[in-house]
């Protein structure tokens, strides 16, 4: 990761641009990650409503040793993303944000079968107020949030290692413990990704990557948010009889 750009002298030949000319460029860059974000959303709930709901859909998928296929999936999209960033061309990257939202909405239709739905409702409402505030104060603060960035991966690891052992011991304490401690880890991260992908920008002004950056910007924001979304309902989230 690099050093956050606070030093950036706007008025050098360097940069090129006014710092108007670069504030209104980030807010226009900022806004495209956003909208991707909103619509690879909006693409993950249709398809994780449409196959919860619908019998013909979900019984041959979660009743079957298909939803092993299905839950690791996203996991195949992430590590694809990881590896493959850097040679992957604007429209590929885009192609595959949406392939993957698709996917993420087909892993996530159980919650339609487990999950009340005026709790989904009340817990996406939530998760959309705390990403929201946690993203703006990453976007507006001039405090430097990378030196928190190795505390949050750990975290990441250890949520993540956690998780998994509980699969196996089936624990409600330490499941409560994994949720309460994931959801602190992603509100960290949101704030640190939103200050990530204003340096990202700096650094690439003028550059012919930036729509790569935004889907690269939006795949971060993305996942914190429906990992908060998922850590909150498994949290809180009221259970159908």
């Amino acid at each position: 990761m690099n050093t956050p750009n606070y030093g950036y002298d706007w008025g050098s030949p360097a940069a090129g641009v006014s710092r108007a000319e670069f504030d209104e460029g980030l807010r226009r860059h900022m806004l495209r990650i956003y909208n991707y974000m909103g619509f690879g959303l909006v693409l993950t709930g249709i398809v994780a409503f449409v196959v919860g709901t619908t019998p013909a859909l979900y019984v041959p998928i979660f009743s079957t040793p298909l939803k092993w296929v299905v839950m690791l999936a996203p996991l195949a999209f992430v590590l694809f993303f990881s590896f493959r960033m850097q040679s992957m061309s604007a429209s590929g990257a885009q192609a595959l944000f949406w392939a993957f939202c698709a996917v993420m909405g087909l892993s996530m239709a159980s919650i339609f079968l487990v999950f009340m739905g005026t709790s989904i409702a009340r817990t996406f409402f939530i998760a959309a107020a705390m990403f929201g505030s946690t993203s703006l104060y990453g976007y507006t603060t001039k405090r430097d949030l990378s030196r928190f960035g190795s505390f949050l991966i750990m975290g990441l690891i250890g949520v993540m290692i956690a998780s998994v052992v509980n699969i196996f011991l089936g624990s409600s304490m330490l499941q409560f413990v994994v949720s309460v401690a994931g959801i602190l880890v992603f509100v960290g991260l949101t704030a640190w990704d939103t200050q990530s992908i204003k340096e990202q920008y700096a650094d690439n002004l003028g550059g012919d990557t930036q729509q790569k950056l935004a889907v690269f910007g939006a795949f971060s924001l993305y996942l914190n948010f429906i990992n908060i979304f998922q850590l909150l309902l498994n949290l809180t989230g009221q259970r159908q009889e």
